[in-house]
């Protein structure tokens, strides 16, 4: 193992040969593209102005593959390169290093969205940005090239496996009383949670057990639709996202930071209700303030073509 890591290394600082400062900010910006910030802007657009659908099933994706990637890091507990070698540290990271996040969330958001939508030019921009965000973290020196083709490897098979049991599980899960999917959505989250009790962890599952809770809660009161003109689609963006900073940024303020007993607890709080409002509460305000149409049989039939 040794070896291998410091293949990595000699690798890192052989690329590293090329930098200069433009470079530098040119990788630390298609890193940020990878950062829990950056999916925290991606998914709302996804999920309240391209495609309900597309952007429900890309988040749980990916939330799911956050916990797993945490899983994973805590349970390898491998170093960073600039854990062994400070010189080829050009960005901060937290945490161990295999599989990379990064990598690994690159591929589940990206690749399920060429999947998910069926067209090549998607698989195209996939397959690119898959490959920038993964090549800035061995550029930046915070990942080896082997926590990047882990990341990968884990990822593939999350969105293999997601892909092939969606359509059935969402179609059992449809059956079910409303009571019965907000429950099951707590029930697996808490679950999983209770396994590997983190911050990390607890962010991704209390996401998705509020997305969960909100999915059915829409499915059953709220007509909603990402037709309409663009200058809708802004709006949209613009007041749902200024609530979900709000949301972010005020519970930070307002409860018990880290170290408290009661830190994990806020926490999930504090996710819950943002993805909450992303698959419910946003859509139910858009609809109120009419910036929305709703899923009329045209959304409906272009949802079916696009699926």
């Amino acid at each position: 193992m040794e070896t291998l890591l410091q293949w990595g290394i000699d690798l890192i600082i052989a690329i590293q040969k090329i930098r200069g400062p433009a470079l530098d900010h040119l990788f630390r910006l298609i890193s940020f593209m990878g950062n829990q910030e950056f999916y925290l802007l991606l998914l709302p657009v996804l999920l309240w102005c391209v495609d309900f659908g597309l952007g429900a099933r890309i988040a749980i994706l990916f939330l799911l593959s956050g916990y797993i990637n945490t899983d994973l890091k805590d349970l390898f507990h491998m170093p960073r390169p600039f854990d062994l070698n400070p010189s080829v540290k050009l960005i901060d990271a937290r945490g161990y290093g295999l599989p990379s996040g990064h990598s690994q969330s690159a591929f589940v958001v990206w690749g399920g969205i060429a999947a998910l939508m069926r067209k090549n030019w998607l698989w195209v921009l996939a397959i690119g940005l898959i490959f920038s965000i993964s090549f800035s973290r061995v550029y930046l020196g915070a990942h080896f090239p082997t926590d990047v083709l882990a990341g990968w490897m884990i990822g593939m098979v999350l969105l293999t496996l997601y892909v092939s049991c969606d359509k059935k599980v969402e179609s059992r899960l449809t059956e079910l009383s409303l009571c019965t999917q907000i429950s099951l959505a707590l029930a697996i989250s808490l679950g999983l949670l209770l396994l590997h009790p983190t911050k990390q962890t607890t962010a991704a599952l209390a996401a998705l057990a509020g997305i969960g809770a909100g999915l059915a809660l829409t499915h059953r009161y709220v007509s909603f639709s990402t037709w309409g003109p663009w200058w809708q689609r802004v709006c949209r963006f613009l007041v749902g996202g200024a609530i979900i900073l709000a949301l972010y940024f005020g519970f930070q303020i307002i409860f018990p930071g880290e170290g408290s007993p009661l830190y994990l607890v806020f926490r999930f709080m504090r996710y819950f209700f943002i993805g909450m409002w992303g698959s419910f509460g946003g859509p139910w305000l858009f609809r109120w303030l009419r910036l929305a149409p709703a899923d009329d049989k045209h959304a409906c039939s272009r949802q079916g073509s696009e699926d």
